[in-house]
């Protein structure tokens, strides 16, 4: 049994699947937009909260897919990467805003329904063209996602908002059939329940990679353990990771090398295999190593 390479639209191109799939929720969120307006559903408001952070995760993937071809210059040395990570802090924060508000209106119509009333039909509408655009969506991705970690992310989010959207006809169906109207509430709560956890932690990876921290999952120790294994390397130290936005980590170290192995002109050879070895356990691609004779004293040097 062999996989066949998508075909027709499937088989495009990572950036223009990502375009066509943020085309498709953006319009959908406008539209739910306008739906929870004319039929006062706070599902359907909430449901378009959830879509647009589908809509800034597709964002922030062309971004990345764009960025990563831009090349550096003598201003922006590591080129311009940082940028999706502005973009998720911004993110981050109105989606925190928005869960907040809400949750706190989700609550206040379930404890006081007062008289405000549901149009469940139109509700039933709007949130089936929701489920079906992020259906689209799903299938359009689907291939390119088992060989692309950035396409994997935005599938991801379009499938959690599939399961919004489906908390959103549920609560249609409830209203319709028996006019209670607070179904609308809960499934609200229910999106508002999805969002947050997603929204703080993508602002605690906005900190992590600001701060300059370990990319999650990296163990310093077994890189330095690694290292210590090539031949010809005697110790390291100054050893530093970090990583310029999601999946593009930096790594920096000083090598002590055997005088032997130096004298010999074995510092290339060495140098290789260290890069070699970044790559290929760590899936690090930038490495930069600093090789020093085992006689080589550096002031303030750290391990």
């Amino acid at each position: 049994m062999h996989e066949h390479a998508p075909t027709g639209i499937r088989g495009a191109g990572n950036r223009r699947l990502l375009a066509i799939s943020l085309a498709l929720t953006a319009t959908v969120m406008v539209v739910q937009v306008v739906g929870a307006a004319l039929s006062g559903s706070l599902a359907l408001l909430a449901d378009a909260a959830h879509m647009f952070t589908d809509a800034a995760a597709l964002v922030i993937a062309l971004i990345a897919s764009t960025v990563a071809a831009r090349p550096a210059n003598d201003r922006r040395t590591f080129g311009y990467q940082r940028a999706e990570v502005f973009g998720a802090l911004v993110n981050g924060v109105i989606l925190i805003l928005l869960s907040v508000w809400v949750a706190i209106e989700g609550v206040s119509r379930l404890v006081d329904p007062g008289e405000a009333e549901v149009a469940g039909g139109l509700m039933l509408v709007v949130a089936i063209v929701g489920l079906v655009a992020n259906a689209v969506a799903m299938w359009l991705l689907s291939a390119a996602q088992r060989h692309s970690i950035n396409v994997r992310g935005a599938y991801l989010e379009v499938l959690g908002d599939l399961i919004g959207s489906a908390a959103v006809i549920a609560a249609a169906i409830v209203i319709v059939v028996t006019g209670w109207d607070q179904a609308d509430a809960i499934a609200s709560l229910l999106i508002a329940a999805m969002i947050i956890p997603r929204a703080i932690g993508l602002l605690r990876e906005v900190v992590s990679v600001l701060a300059e921290s370990a990319p999650k999952g990296t163990h310093v120790r077994e890189i330095r353990d690694h290292i210590l294994t090539t031949p010809g390397v005697v110790d390291v130290h100054d050893v530093h990771v970090w990583q310029l936005t999601r999946g593009a980590p930096v790594f920096t170290a000083h090598v002590v090398v055997d005088d032997a192995a130096l004298a010999d002109g074995r510092a290339a050879g060495i140098l290789s295999d260290l890069q070699s070895c970044l790559s290929q356990h760590f899936d690090v691609e930038h490495s930069t190593f600093q090789l020093e004779p085992a006689g080589h004293v550096e002031h303030g040097a750290h391990t």
